[in-house]
């Protein structure tokens, strides 16, 4: 049996659920479309006191980058331009506090997500050739191509499938493990464990240690072996800084693709025409991915901490606070793109924040792209007249800090 279908359906199902308890404390629950109140927002001005939630009338504390921070003041920024400065301005508008100690308890605050200047470009540059465009392939040789096709065979017989738990769910989260080395058995509890930062370091530290003397080709030998330069010499990575490391990688590598291919399916189903267009040429199906990462980003806002006094699009921010940067608002400003709620993948190509900006821009966006491209192109290449189950609920985007959408009921054949 393969390694795709060794997963528990019903797991995955409790793990990916928006709507299930395990991501309410992000927005899950939320079934509101939150583009109208962006809209109305900006419009009104591209910055503003107060975080995204409250400022559209949710209530209560929730918990993302950035969130809750009781004590601090809180700004939040809705037009391309402002989400854009900010981004390009990490002198001004850091990604973390204060200074990162990488010997801390493991976690996104030990983390490279956290990190600037001259430590993150360290840091960044010891895992950046693994991620760059050229590597797409090595990651779908080894890892990409045969969880696809597993997935696809196990459902493939019956007609009719739901793709976000038989399909979406699982490509990412054993594309991520399996570079790490991480048993198919265990991939599950990676993802269970993401609350639990140790959890995942107990997982990945005998992997390090094997890795350390017997290095393979996968991801977790490039950290084993890799040094860094500092004030104080070349040193190779201690298990802390691997350790956080990897829960960064295995965290953000199991948590956003899966909703982004979710999404750009939806999209394409609902559309027979353009799933007809796209079917006939691949090079749209690259246009559609692009296009849903700007008109539904999964994770629509990212935050930064203001380390000095300054304004931003005339608003006094004072040092100490925190800047929400609403990517999802950004990415729909009729500033920068006409018609910017429709879903228009012939559309000219602009670069929106789907992904980041910055020097922060997402680490793993090229490993992204090749797993919904490869994904979805098997999709249509296997399931012939795929189509939305016309007797099931058609596929709802929910959630707020995480975007994605319900069920995917398709039928084929």
């Amino acid at each position: 049996m393969s390694g795709a279908q060794l997963l528990d359906r019903e797991r995955i199902k409790e793990l990916f659920d928006l709507r299930a308890n395990t991501l309410s404390f992000t927005g899950g629950l939320q079934a509101i479309d939150p583009y109208p109140l962006w809209h109305e927002l900006r419009a009104s001005g591209p910055v503003h006191p107060g975080t995204v939630h409250e400022l559209c009338g949710l209530e209560g504390d929730l918990f993302w980058h950035g969130l809750p921070e009781p004590d601090r003041t809180h700004f939040s920024a809705f037009s391309f331009a402002a989400c854009d400065h900010a981004h390009r301005t990490p002198e001004v508008f850091a990604s973390s506090p204060g200074a990162v100690d990488t010997e801390g308890d493991v976690g996104y605050e030990s983390s490279m997500l956290a990190m600037g200047g001259v430590q993150h470009r360290r840091y960044r540059a010891l895992v950046q050739p693994s991620f760059v465009p050229a590597k797409a392939q090595w990651w779908i040789g080894k890892w990409i191509d045969e969880t696809v096709n597993a997935l696809i065979d196990s459902f493939v017989d019956q007609g009719s499938a739901e793709l976000n738990v038989d399909f979406c769910a699982a490509i990412p989260v054993l594309t991520i493990t399996g570079s790490f080395g991480i048993d198919v058995a265990r991939a599950l509890d990676v993802r269970e464990k993401l609350r639990d930062p140790s959890a995942v370091a107990d997982i990945v530290a005998p992997i390090v240690e094997a890795r350390r003397s017997d290095p393979q080709d996968d991801l977790l030998s490039v950290l084993a072996q890799a040094e860094v330069s500092d004030e104080d010499g070349t040193h190779r990575l201690t298990d802390a800084e691997i350790h956080s490391f990897a829960y960064l990688l295995l965290a953000a590598g199991s948590g956003t693709t899966w909703k982004q291919m979710g999404i750009t399916l939806a999209a394409l189903l609902t559309r027979p025409d353009l799933l007809d267009a796209v079917r006939n040429d691949r090079a749209l199906l690259k246009s559609a991915i692009e296009e849903s990462v700007r008109w539904e980003a999964t994770d629509p806002m990212f935050s930064r901490w203001v380390v000095e006094d300054t304004e931003l699009e005339g608003v006094a921010m004072p040092r100490g606070s925190v800047l929400h940067l609403c990517l999802g608002a950004g990415n729909r400003d009729p500033e920068r793109w006409e018609r910017p709620d429709e879903y228009d993948p012939r559309r000219s190509p602009k670069p929106a924040m789907g992904f980041g900006g910055g020097p922060h821009i997402c680490l793993g966006m090229h490993v992204a792209r090749a797993e919904m491209f490869v994904g979805i192109s098997a999709l249509l290449d296997r399931l012939p007249n795929l189509r939305l189950d016309p007797d099931a609920p058609p596929p709802e985007l929910v959630g707020f800090y995480e975007r994605g959408v319900t069920e995917i009921p398709v039928l084929f054949g």
